[in-house]
This record gives structure tokens, C-alpha cells and sequence, in this order.
């Protein structure tokens, strides 16, 4: 499956899908902290989910659910730079137990993961959008129903294109 996202829309078979992106817009040269989505063609890696929240997944992606003492680092003098970890940890890291709703479901998409480049963007998501699709630091946000719509048909070798 091809997920094109454009406009602040997912294209996928025949849906067109709201999204929200990066405050700052799309870019190539991504760099951590720059509140932009990285342009780009990316595949899907996992699903991390609240469990005491989403019942009932259907996706091939493989899932895991978030527990309260886990992060993703996003300091990159860490050997765990843009990487799941566990609290407590030394370096800074994003808590993916969040009050609000946005890291209910986190799909993870292959940004700066197998050769991570320090300071080129960490913890970047495909996960659930404000009430009013407020930008992102550089994730792209959707519905919790089209997210569950979504996830029905992507799998690992699923592309989302970022123009």
C-alpha cells in the first residue's frame, strides 16, 4: 500500500485523510528540534499502543503496548538516540505515557532509524491528532478513526511519501 501525504492530507485507495504536520511545514534537511515533518519515502516499523485505552487493534504491524516508564530518546550524545527506552534514564527523553490522547497509538515509520544520524530528527510518528489538528513538532497526527481505518491496511512494506 502507498500512503501519499500532501497538503496536510493522507491519499490512500480512495480516502483522503486530514492530517496535521510540523509547525514548521515539511523539509529534507530535517534536524532535531526544528518542529518540521521530514519530506521523504518511509515504511512502517511498529505500532506502540495504550492498552488501557485501545482496545481491540486490528493491524500486521507488530505491537507493543506503552507502559508508564517508557520514552523515546531525542538526545542525540546518547548510544540510544531516536530509540525506545526506559525511564529512568540519563539522557533527555520524550515520555511516550502521555495524559492527552496523541500517544494513544503511535505507528513508528523508518526516520533516521537504522543509521542514525546524530541531531537529524528523532521521534518521528504517525500517531492520533489534537481535536483540532494542532501542528506537530514534526510527527504527522490523524483521527483516532482513521487510524484505526488505516492501520487495517498497512504492513511493513506499506510506503508513506511525504511531498
Amino acid at each position: 500500500m502507498h500512503i501519499t501525504l500532501k497538503n496536510k492530507k493522507l491519499y490512500y485507495d480512495n480516502y483522503s485523510v486530514k492530517c496535521a504536520i510540523g509547525k514548521r511545514g515539511i523539509t529534507k534537511k530535517k534536524k532535531e528540534g526544528d518542529k518540521c515533518t521530514p519530506r521523504g519515502r518511509f515504511r512502517f516499523i511498529s505500532l506502540l499502543y495504550r492498552k488501557d485505552r485501545i482496545k481491540l487493534l486490528k493491524t500486521k504491524l507488530k505491537k507493543n503496548s506503552i507502559n508508564k516508564n517508557m520514552g523515546w530518546c531525542d538526545d542525540s550524545r546518547s548510544e540510544k538516540y531516536n530509540q525506545l527506552i526506559k525511564f529512568p534514564f540519563k539522557y533527555s527523553a520524550e515520555k511516550l505515557y502521555k495524559k492527552n490522547n496523541s500517544y494513544d497509538v503511535i505507528v513508528v515509520i523508518n526516520y533516521n532509524t537504522k543509521l542514525r544520524m546524530k541531531r537529524k530528527g528523532s521521534a518521528i510518528f504517525l500517531h492520533i491528532a489534537s481535536r483540532k489538528y494542532k501542528p506537530t513538532l514534526g510527527c504527522v497526527a490523524i483521527s483516532k478513526k482513521d487510524m484505526k481505518r488505516l492501520l487495517i491496511k498497512i504492513n511493513k512494506s506499506s510506503i508513506l511519501e511525504i511531498l
